[in-house]
């Protein structure tokens, strides 16, 4: 089977597993529940490992590894998300049984535009390789900007894709349940939860520039890249409702996905001189997350 025929195989399987989410198990807005995301999670996870084993049967070990190596990559930078998404609602007050919805047109964008995203990297790459320098200095940059930031430093109201949708939109006062458009008067308007699906597509474009220079570092083959970026865009939303309650918990998360920025960045700007096994840079993104996750469980000592 040809890249190109796997690659629109694959590009068909996950539309008609959005559709299926969408059109049958989703179909009436609901709160979902945390046992719930966890099934959803998993079952996005067992696809992945599905289809880790399929690319080893297909095309070996190396690409299996390197695609497994991205797919951890990618998720642990997709948390960041999380903390952002859960700001976004908090601050306009999105109730739960409608964030589900937001999430779902949010990722089914997010999938367009990344794979725009990829095959311009891509492309680059190929013609330029010094870029993949750019792209190290950039996340390592990146990484200590995240290390020193708060999620509460983020502030939606003054996002300019607020102020800017205001200007274009005419909005009603309140929320309309799940709809995103309503008709008052023979007037088409936007509804608040339009700027807020607005609002999480710009915050997914921002982190994209984060994470897809660092599967770079993984690998530059465009078929690994692209399905190990869907794979984790894909349990985003499932993993939001399992970490959304307990995400202020994890209050080193941050700081470790900061240094698991740093170090993509440093090895791309390294691989001139030694590049780092890919078993080597799965085992250091995998124990970075460890620690953080473990320190993160453990009790604050009490201030005196």
């Amino acid at each position: 089977m040809s890249e190109t025929l796997a690659l629109a195989l694959f590009t068909l399987f996950v539309l008609l597993m959005l559709a299926l989410d969408l059109g049958v198990f989703q179909r009436q807005p609901h709160r979902l529940s945390f046992r719930e995301a966890i099934g959803w999670y998993a079952f996005w996870v067992v696809l992945a490992i599905a289809f880790n084993l399929g690319i080893y049967f297909w095309r070996g070990g190396q690409p299996a590894l390197e695609f497994l190596t991205g797919y951890i990559l990618e998720v642990s930078l997709s948390m960041d998300n999380v903390f952002v998404f859960a700001v976004i609602f908090a601050v306009l007050g999105v109730r739960s049984e409608f964030q589900h919805r937001v999430l779902f047109w949010g990722i089914l964008g997010a999938l367009v535009m990344r794979a725009a995203f990829i095959a311009a990297g891509v492309a680059l790459v190929a013609r330029f390789h010094w870029v993949l320098y750019i792209f190290g200095a950039f996340l390592v940059l990146t990484g200590i900007r995240l290390f020193r930031q708060k999620p509460e430093q983020f502030d939606p109201q003054r996002s300019p894709v607020m102020r800017l949708a205001r200007r274009i939109f005419p909005i009603t006062p309140e929320y309309e349940g799940a709809k995103f458009f309503v008709v008052r008067e023979g007037r088409r308007l936007a509804t608040p939860l339009l700027l807020v699906l607005l609002l999480v597509e710009t915050t997914d474009v921002l982190f994209a520039v984060d994470s897809i220079p660092a599967v770079f570092s993984v690998t530059l083959d465009p078929f690994i890249v692209y399905t190990s970026n869907i794979f984790a865009i894909l349990g985003l939303r499932a993993l939001y409702f399992v970490l959304a309650g307990a995400i202020r918990k994890f209050r080193y998360l941050r700081p470790g996905l900061s240094l698991v920025l740093i170090f993509v960045g440093v090895k791309m700007l390294a691989a001139e001189f030694y590049k780092v096994p890919i078993l080597l840079s799965l085992g250091i993104i995998l124990s970075i997350l460890l620690i953080a996750v473990l320190a993160s469980l453990r009790p604050e000592s009490p201030r005196t």
